[in-house]
């Protein structure tokens, strides 16, 4: 193999380590994307995690909220009703005073 030969093979060398190189690069870019995306996409789920967990307090909340307003509706609806009773009782009363 004579002087020449050696170097068209070396150069055929030089360049596939160069395509190489340049290959593993682009990965490496593509790879170093996919980590950010990848940190980004687990930051959201977290914050979604969050407001569904934020959400399910907030139903909680206004479930209890409205059992009480139910039951306070309720006992208004007995008072009222033995004041209307009490109320009829006394016009009663007062209507016989009357005769």
């Amino acid at each position: 193999m004579d002087y020449s030969e050696r170097l068209e093979r070396l150069e055929r060398l030089e360049a596939i380590v160069e395509q190489t190189a340049l290959a593993v690069l682009a990965t490496t870019e593509v790879v170093e994307r996919m980590g950010e995306r990848i940190d980004f996409l687990s930051l959201q789920v977290q914050q979604q995690g969050q407001q569904f967990q934020q959400q399910g307090y907030q139903v909680y909340a206004i479930t209890d909220a409205v059992q009480t307003l139910t039951e306070n509706q309720a006992d208004s609806s007995r008072q009222l009703n033995e004041l209307m009773i009490t109320l009829s009782h006394l016009a009663k009363a007062l209507e016989h005073q009357r005769r």
